[in-house]
Parts: structure tokens; C-alpha cells; sequence
């Protein structure tokens, strides 16, 4: 060999050493914030959950052992505060004031401070070892494809840039009106709570919590976080991850603890605005309990309809089947019920929707463990819909083959049963055919043009308003229905969809007071802020004023 090609050879393992040493460097650099690899979590070496409150991390006496959802094998300890162990939490809430860390008269740096921290966490998620970091770390604690963990990564990365740099301040942009004389102004302001409380769930560690906590700070509130405590190893590693972006560590508490213990740090420590994202019947009580004041994104009994005019039907078929799957099902916006029109009915739709949920392997986990409902609970439901008349199976409808899924938890092939919309209206299988179930399943009718009102009933009668799809070019159709219908996050057109919570528009329910929205300035100034009027009246008083007569 050549003395030329010799030095080529040496030349090209020096840089090849170097950009594997320069990759090893800027790894352990972007993941010094993190306290586990979510590859290596396993009952030989489980990862702990630690709480946060007044800027010192601790473990409490108590621990929630928990199992992996796909093999049974404990895998993670949670330190869980009890109720003796509340008063530090309740403490420092009860320490900020009404007028909150920071409002447009009192330190105003702190907006800035926010948009540099966005931007500096919104950088790290862009970072590929961070973003897998992350997804992998919420597959083994909420199983989805690999795809679906990373697009939530993907949505929180995108979030916090939108709030980068000034964006955080336009958020409290004021707006001023002119007096009745000179002087006079009334100015208007966006306020903070001060004191506030952020409940989120399973299904989104990432995302919802991240998105909602930012929120409440962005507008200068002092929140305590609690993510259900299945999956909150996320958020604990995404805090530490703010922590290395310069969040002060005494601005956020984060605790893990169950729910009664919760509720009475709620009851004593009285926030002044509790958002909570979760079940109707826990939305309910804390409204009870808190008087009121609450924020609630709750159950969403979500509905698609495909209208009289059929385009594309395979990549209709194709929406359809990742609205009702997708996350096994596991989404706030998950497609529960599906209205077809008849014209559908003469296409492959059917075919295709079954083939596709066929594809859905737990190898993959495009199909996997359902954390809220057993296997047992839903295929029960789905025997009490099959006495409907007229109702049938159409695909699905058996546990998982060759699993190893824990019996706590709900193991079922992608299903889906047909209920003719003459049955769905009675009034004793109203409530059975619309009750949500939190997993793969749902419920699919037909329906023909004269009975579209049918639909509408059926719709006008739900309690749910969260997301909703119609399916129509046809610019009438859409009118017709997104005119008679209340749904907060609606998708129209042919493209529509019920799933997908992106950073760049609103999501949340409407047709309720208490409901939150997520994501966007409205949503944020919604949600973690109240309006403030100031008047200034400063003169001067007109010459030769005098003291007018009592009215």
C-alpha cells in the first residue's frame, strides 16, 4: 500500500473518531438533564419518580410500584406524598399572591425569561437524541407506535417555539380606550390567578401537561402539576429538562399522589383556578369541590360523519381507521361513533376499514395495552350492544393474541359494531350506545338523506362537545351540519378528521363555560388568565370647578 493511501486511511479514522467523539460529547450534553434511559427501565433496574416543592426535589416515604403495560414486570417506583404529608405543597401555593409571580405592572423581565426558556427547551426537543429520548420514554409508560410518541414530542417542540422570544409579553398585550375628558383612559390587561392547580391524564404525558403548565406561567401563575402517576416519570424528566433552560426551580411544585390526597391539597390550599383535563365525573366534583373554579377538558364522545358525496374512499378509509385506533383508541378525540351515508356503503369503505385495523400489530404497537378499561369491561360492552336489534359485529371483537398484557389492564383487536340510527335514538339504548369506551372500539351507523335529522337528534342529545369531523365537499351539507351542532375542534371538508391536537390551532370543547382550549394564545389567555380594567384619571380638574349640588 502507498504511503499516500496510508496517510488517506489514518486521515479518515482521525475524523471519523472525531465525529464519533463530537456525537458522544453533544449526547451526554443534551441528556444531562436526564435521570433514566427509558431502554434500560426494567424490574432488574426501576426507574424512581421523585415530587418537587419550593425548588427542592424529594422522595416521599411512600411508593407506587408500577407494572410495565406490556409484560406485567415492575418497572418503575413512584414516591406518592400522602395526606401527612401535604403541608409543603399547600405552603408554598398559600405563599403566592392573588396578583401572581409576575403581571404587567410587577416584573415584567419574566415574560422574556419565558420566551428564552421556550426557546431554549423547544431547541433541545428539536435535538434527535432528545426527541427519541422522550418518545421512547413515553412508549413504556403509555404503549403507542414509535410514530405516534414522537409526533407528541414533535407538537410540544413546536409549542414552546411558538412562544419563544416576545411572544410570551404579546400574550399580555393590553389594549387602552379613550376617556370622557382629558385624562381619562380605561386600559384593559390580561391578569394572572396567582395560585393555580394543573391536572392532567395519561394518554399525552408529554403534551398535555407540558403545553398547559407553560400556560399557566407564561401568564405569570404559580402552578402545582400532578400527571396521573402511570406515566408522570415524563413530566418529571421534561421539568429537570426546564431546569437546564433556566426555568427558576421554585416556580413549578410537581407531586404524585392519588387522587384523594390531591383533592384535599385542593380543599386547603385553595388555588385560585385549577385546570383539569380528565374523566366527566372527576370534572364534576372538582367543580363542586372548588366552587366553580375550574377549567375542565373532559370526556369527548367524539363523532365523524361522511357525507352524501363520496371522493377518495381509501384515504377516507384511511382517517377513519387512525382516528379510531390510532393510540389504541386512547385519544380525547378518538372517533367514537362514525355516521355513514348510504353511498358509502355501496364502496369498499367497509372492507377497508377492516383490513386496515387487520394491520394493527402489538410488535409494533399500532395496537397495544388499554390503561382504563379491562378486557373483560369492554368486550362486556360490546355484548350488551349486540342485543340491540339489527346491531352486529363487524370486525374485532376478541382479546389480543400471544400478549403478555397485564389482567389490570385491557388487551381487545381493533372493533367496531354497527347500531342502525333508528335503535341509537331509543331511549333505552341511548346512553349504552354512547358511552365512551377508552380504547379501541366504535360504534358505526348508516344513515340515508331523509335521515339526516335522525343524526342531528342523535348529536343535539350527546354530552360530550370536544372533537368532530364532517366528512363533505358539499359546501351545503357542511353548513347544514356544523350550523346544528356544537362540537369546540370541528375538521370540515374531505379531508376532515376527528384526531390530532397540533400546536397551531385551538383545542378543547365548547358549549360549557368551564371549558379549556389548549395550544394557542386564546386557548392560553382562556384558560390562565382573567381581565383587569385600570381607569386612570389623572386630570386635570376643569378651572373654576365648584362642588355641584347632592344627587
Amino acid at each position: 500500500m502507498s504511503l499516500l493511501r496510508i496517510k488517506a486511511n489514518v486521515a479518515r479514522k482521525t475524523a471519523s473518531n472525531h465525529l464519533a467523539s463530537f456525537r458522544f460529547s453533544r449526547l451526554i450534553h443534551s441528556l444531562q438533564f436526564a435521570t433514566v434511559k427509558a431502554e434500560e427501565i426494567s424490574g432488574s433496574q426501576p426507574a424512581e419518580v421523585q415530587n418537587l416543592v419550593q425548588g427542592n426535589w424529594f422522595k416521599s416515604a411512600n411508593w407506587n410500584t408500577l407494572v410495565d403495560p406490556l409484560n406485567g414486570e415492575s418497572f418503575i417506583k413512584v414516591s406518592e406524598v400522602d395526606e401527612s404529608g401535604i403541608k409543603p405543597f399547600v405552603d408554598s401555593l398559600s405563599k403566592c399572591p392573588k396578583h401572581g409571580m409576575h403581571n404587567p405592572f410587577k416584573s415584567p423581565e419574566r415574560y422574556l425569561l419565558y420566551g428564552d426558556i421556550s426557546a431554549k427547551a423547544g431547541h433541545m426537543l428539536s435535538l434527535p437524541e432528545v426527541s427519541d429520548f422522550f418518545a421512547k420514554l413515553i412508549q413504556r409508560v403509555a404503549p403507542k407506535s414509535y410514530q405516534q410518541a414522537l409526533g407528541e414530542v414533535y407538537v410540544t417542540g413546536k409549542f414552546l417555539e411558538n412562544f419563544s422570544g416576545d411572544q410570551v409579553r404579546f400574550l399580555a398585550r393590553s389594549f387602552g380606550v379613550p376617556g370622557n375628558h382629558l385624562g381619562q383612559q380605561s386600559h384593559g390587561f390580561r391578569w394572572p390567578y396567582g395560585p393555580v392547580a394543573v391536572i392532567t391524564p395519561f394518554n399525552f404525558p408529554l403534551e398535555i401537561p407540558l403545553l398547559q403548565l407553560m400556560g399557566a406561567l407564561y401568564m405569570g401563575n404559580k402552578p402545582i402539576l400532578k400527571v396521573d402517576s402511570k406515566v408522570s416519570i415524563v413530566m418529571e424528566q421534561m421539568l429537570r429538562l426546564l431546569h437546564d433552560c433556566g426555568m427558576p426551580v421554585e416556580d413549578v411544585d410537581f407531586i404524585n399522589s392519588d387522587g384523594k390526597t390531591m383533592n384535599k391539597i385542593l380543599l386547603e390550599a385553595k388555588p385560585r383556578m385549577t385546570l383539569f383535563t380528565g374523566s366527566s365525573r372527576v370534572a364534576n366534583k372538582l367543580a363542586d369541590d372548588l366552587n366553580g373554579k375550574v377549567k375542565l377538558e373532559d370526556a369527548g364522545f367524539d363523532w365523524k360523519i361522511l357525507g352524501p358525496d363520496v371522493h377518495e374512499v381509501d384515504y377516507v378509509s384511511w382517517v377513519c381507521d387512525q382516528d379510531a385506533y390510532a393510540c389504541s383508541g386512547q385519544k380525547c378525540s378518538a372517533q367514537s361513533m362514525l355516521f355513514m351515508h348510504e353511498n358509502w356503503s355501496k364502496t369498499s369503505l367497509m372492507r377497508q376499514l377492516s383490513d386496515l385495523a387487520a394491520r394493527r400489530k402489538l410488535e409494533d404497537l399500532t395496537i397495544g395495552p388499554v390503561l382504563t378499561f379491562t378486557t373483560e369491561a369492554m368486550l362486556d360492552h360490546m355484548k350488551k350492544l349486540l342485543q340491540i336489534p339489527g346491531s352486529k359485529l363487524l370486525f374485532g371483537g376478541e382479546e389480543l393474541e400471544n400478549h403478555s398484557i397485564p389482567k389490570v389492564y385491557g388487551a381487545i383487536k381493533p372493533t367496531a359494531v354497527f347500531v342502525p340510527i333508528e335503535e341509537i335514538l331509543k331511549g333505552e339504548n341511548y346512553e349504552l350506545v354512547t358511552k365512551e369506551i377508552f380504547g379501541p372500539f366504535q360504534i358505526i351507523t348508516e344513515y340515508k338523506d331523509n335521515q339526516l335529522p335522525l343524526v342531528l337528534d342523535a348529536l343535539e342529545r350527546m354530552h360530550a362537545h370536544l372533537t368532530a369531523a364532517v366528512v363533505s365537499n358539499d359546501p351545503l351539507f357542511i353548513q347544514e351540519v356544523v350550523g346544528k351542532t356544537v362540537n369546540g375542534t370541528t375538521y370540515a371538508g374531505l379531508r376532515a378528521r376527528t384526531t390530532g391536537a397540533p400546536q397551531n390551532h385551538w383545542f378543547g370543547p365548547a358549549g360549557d363555560p368551564r371549558g379549556a382550549g389548549i395550544g394557542t394564545p386564546e386557548a392560553i389567555k382562556l384558560v390562565w388568565s382573567c381581565h383587569r380594567e385600570v381607569i386612570y384619571d389623572v386630570g386635570p380638574v376643569p378651572l373654576k370647578w365648584q362642588i355641584p349640588p347632592s344627587t
